[in-house]
């Protein structure tokens, strides 16, 4: 959604790579920041911190590819989340 982000967050048995399908993404990583377009993409590997977020006023599609031994839900550690899941 338009304006809106991910906690911040960290898998620890998983890394993600995603590719910026439409609109623009900007991605926190390790306290850095950078914003991809379309056919951009960035890894985002286990055990780091990162957010992402929609800065447009546009929808924001992305293709997201998990990778490693295990993929579940209960995998994800928040530290900030403005939805009150931490």
């Amino acid at each position: 959604m338009p304006g809106k982000r991910l906690s911040l967050q960290l898998h620890k048995h998983r890394s993600e790579h995603w590719v910026v399908v439409k609109g623009k993404a900007c991605v926190e990583v390790d306290g850095e920041q950078m914003c991809l377009g379309g056919g951009e993409s960035t890894y985002i590997s286990a055990g780091v911190k990162y957010r992402l977020f929609n800065p447009g006023e546009g929808v924001l599609e992305i293709i997201e590819v998990q990778l490693g031994e295990y993929v579940g839900e209960d995998d994800i550690e928040r530290f900030d989340d403005e939805y009150g899941r931490v």
